[in-house]
């Protein structure tokens, strides 16, 4: 299917135009008709070049001053437009306004007809008409005379839409969904139904769309096109679509639905706006996108380049075309092109220069390795979402990373790792965490994957290491004091030094941990030291030991305390030396053949077999 709008002046016969090609009436309501003019957005449809040719649907638009904002809303998601001009009345004021509006929406598509041409002659005016259209992003357009009451040119016209709407760039059907509503109502037995122009993507009963304002996700309950029930629609296409979920009744103009997780909702912007300089403009204008009409201010920061906070947020992409309009005056509306939909905040003294500057070389084309490159890190899914296709991928999880800074971030790791390891000697790993809040980063993957990446650099426990440094380098006091607790401990290896002990030789929690990170001692508990290795020569003692056995055999047996002896039994049971056989009993559990790792469980014993 092929969507027109049409665009002219008030009484220049769009909607006697559109209903003689369709045999539809475009005018839905009786007072339309009654007065002979159109109030509200009208739709028909017919098939250019016979039955069997391609469906082509119009949206026929209001002429009049009053309704410019009902205009908007009809040609905004409409990729061509049937320009009306009548030859008996020429070029007229809401003819250049509508002509401004399509230019700056960007819209190059369209057909001229010069309509009522059986009332004067229609090529003064078409020559006119087609020297201003030129002037603008249509460029030179094909050009009718046609008399509606008469039928001329009425074959020839619908020849020139044909060929026009074949020139039309095919939209991606796997696009995300963003339709924008022109219409809502109520069908008894059904709900909720609502219509617009789907622009790109495809629709499918059973889907799932979330609301502009993010607020909730509404199910495809039916789907009809051209008033025929549809299992799915494709872009581009007039739809009604049946919807069904929290806040269903609530849906109007000016509204949108769309995929779901793949907009960002935005209410401030940068932009490009041309058409008046920006520093002339009110504070306060609409913008217009879609079918949707919402309220901005206006705060110029280059010759053509502004920031614009919505009153509300709106699902906005790089590169989206939109218009500026004062309501109600007399202004030439303002074409805007949607440069940043994530822009920095302006907080320090000459922030809004340095960002005019930026501006400055921004295309509105979604250009993937320039956003990164400005933003260093970003989420795919959020590039994506922001209309720009990711130009690499990712180094951490969802992250995509530019580059250069990239590299940066690895050599300031680097640099703040080996810092870290000079400072703190007894403690020479730093912090995951603390890396990641010293290079400003937002996640902790990007940590990990910095340090796999970052020769020199070893990740173990939580903490980062440069090269060499993976065991504290005790201080020569440090080393006396833990020798003397070695010398101790090697005449009886399970007695570990008391508390006092410890602190006459000066070793605190900090130097204890040190001396452990170091290999010159063994952890068991809290304040529970031995040599290392006393873990395996414990399991030795015990294994000579009748099994199972109890705490006080095998604290004789280790010739230590129960201070120690509950510890360390504790932890061989956790490093798999020994186990639980009930409240009071433990045994020795059988070495793997391959040695290392956790011990194998030995068979178990069936009761009713004796014990020898």
């Amino acid at each position: 299917m092929r969507v027109l709008a049409t665009a002219g002046h008030v009484d220049h016969g769009k909607s006697t135009l559109v209903r003689a090609l369709t045999g539809m009436e475009p005018d839905r309501y009786e007072e339309e008709r009654r007065r002979g003019l159109t109030l509200d957005l009208g739709f028909v449809w017919t098939r250019i070049g016979g039955p069997d040719g391609e469906p082509t649907a119009f949206v026929d638009v209001p002429g009049h001053e009053r309704f410019v904002a009902t205009m908007l809303a009809g040609v905004g998601p409409v990729p061509a437009v049937l320009f009306v001009v009548a030859a008996d009345q020429g070029w007229q004021p809401q003819s250049q306004e509508h002509l401004a509006i399509l230019d700056a929406l960007g819209v190059r598509h369209a057909v001229l007809a010069v309509t009522r041409s059986d009332l004067a002659d229609p090529e003064p005016v078409r020559a006119d008409a087609v020297e201003r259209i030129a002037a603008t992003s249509l460029g030179k357009v094909p050009a009718v005379a046609v008399s509606a009451v008469t039928g001329a040119g009425l074959d020839e016209l619908r020849t020139e839409l044909a060929r026009t709407a074949a020139q039309l760039p095919v939209p991606d059907p796997g696009a995300d969904v963003r339709l924008w509503l022109d219409r809502a109502f109520t069908v008894r037995g059904h709900g909720t139904v609502v219509t617009g122009t789907l622009g790109a993507g495809t629709l499918r009963v059973g889907d799932r769309l979330a609301t502009g304002d993010g607020t909730a996700v509404l199910r495809v309950r039916g789907l009809q096109s051209l008033h025929e029930d549809r299992r799915e629609a494709g872009a581009v296409a007039r739809v009604a679509v049946n919807v069904h979920g929290p806040g269903d009744g609530g849906l109007g103009r000016g509204q949108v639905l769309l995929t779901p997780d793949r907009w960002l909702h935005t209410s401030v912007v940068d932009a490009r706006v041309t058409g008046e300089p920006v520093a002339d403009l009110p504070r306060s204008v609409t913008l217009h996108i879609g079918t949707a009409a919402v309220p901005v201010t206006v705060r110029p920061l280059g010759e053509d380049t502004a920031r614009l906070t919505l009153v509300r947020p709106l699902p906005l992409r790089v590169g989206d075309r939109a218009v500026l309009r004062e309501p109600g005056g007399t202004r030439t509306p303002c074409a805007v092109t949607v440069l940043d939909v994530r822009p920095p905040r302006l907080t320090r003294r000459g922030a809004g220069r340095a960002r005019a500057a930026e501006l400055a070389g921004m295309t509105g084309l979604p250009d993937g390795a320039a956003e990164l490159r400005r933003r260093a890190l970003v989420r795919r899914a959020d590039l994506i979402a922001m209309g720009v296709a990711p130009p690499a991928e990712p180094v951490a999880g969802d992250w995509l990373a530019d580059p250069a800074h990239w590299t940066a971030l690895r050599d300031r790791l680097a640099a703040e790792t080996a810092r870290h390891a000079r400072a703190h000697p007894l403690e020479p790993g730093l912090p995951a965490e603390a890396a990641r809040r010293l290079l400003d980063l937002p996640d902790r993957a990007l940590v990990d994957a910095l340090a796999r990446n970052t020769p020199g650099i070893t990740g173990r426990e939580g903490r980062l290491y440069p090269a060499g440094a993976l065991r504290p380098a005790l201080p020569p006091p440090v080393r006396a004091a833990v020798d003397a607790v070695r010398r101790d401990l090697a005449r009886t290896p399970f007695r570990a030094p008391e508390a006092d002990r410890l602190a006459g030789l000066g070793l605190t929690r900090k130097t204890l941990a040190a001396a452990v990170s170091a290999g010159a001692l063994l952890r068991v508990a809290e304040g529970i030291v031995l040599l290392p290795g006393a873990d395996t020569e414990a399991a030795a003692v015990l294994r000579g030991l009748p099994q199972p056995f109890t705490l006080s055999e095998a604290r004789r047996a280790l010739d230590t305390t129960r201070r120690v002896a509950v510890p360390l039994l504790e932890y061989l049971d956790a490093h798999g030396y020994t186990e639980r056989v009930d409240d009071q009993h433990r045994r020795c559990r059988t070495r793997s053949r391959s040695g290392g790792g956790r011990e194998s469980n030995p068979p178990a014993r069936d009761p009713r077999t004796p014990r020898f």
